[in-house]
């Protein structure tokens, strides 16, 4: 069992959220389903926790009615080595009634946030030059979608051509 464990709070759709996320991610599985009993809270046999797993993390998920929602404040990074796979869990994510934010950021159909990014932003960023790292900055608040081209192009003191 892994030390810490990411704890996401659902109205009543916990178990649809986690099949969905498990569709969407390789090495990802439902671990288990635990379902309220006579003490309630919730009706009997509707589900209270689902267990699941993402590329080997594990998440727990809970049906606990509509009193908290989900806010920017936490988000998942998915790291991606190329355009593809970045596209890939983008369309994805969005799918269903997901929302493009911006920066890479996107909210899935159940509301909660994503960053789905390009492992190399990071070395962009960071660039020792901070012209270089400012180009990097000014092209990534331009998009929503992050594209690794023109984030590269702007690395490299190339405009990149941003569609209106």
């Amino acid at each position: 069992m892994q030390k810490i464990t990411p704890f996401l709070w659902f109205d009543n759709n916990a178990e649809q959220a986690a099949e969905f996320y498990v569709s969407v991610f390789k090495n990802s599985k439902i671990l288990n389903v635990s379902r309220y009993g006579d003490a309630g809270p919730g009706p009997k046999g509707s589900v209270m926790v689902v267990n699941f797993q993402l590329a080997g993390q594990e998440f727990t998920a809970l049906n606990g009615g509509p009193l908290f929602k989900f806010s920017e404040a936490f988000s998942l990074v998915v790291n991606c080595e190329n355009q593809p796979e970045l596209d890939e869990y983008w369309s994805k994510l969005t799918s269903g009634g997901g929302q493009e934010s911006q920066c890479g950021w996107l909210k899935d159909k159940f509301g909660f946030s994503w960053q789905i990014v390009p492992t190399e932003l990071g070395k962009l960023m960071s660039a020792k030059d901070p012209a270089k790292a400012n180009r990097v900055m000014q092209a990534l608040l331009r998009m929503k979608k992050l594209d690794i081209a023109k984030l590269r192009q702007a690395a490299e003191g190339k405009e990149p051509a941003f569609s209106r």
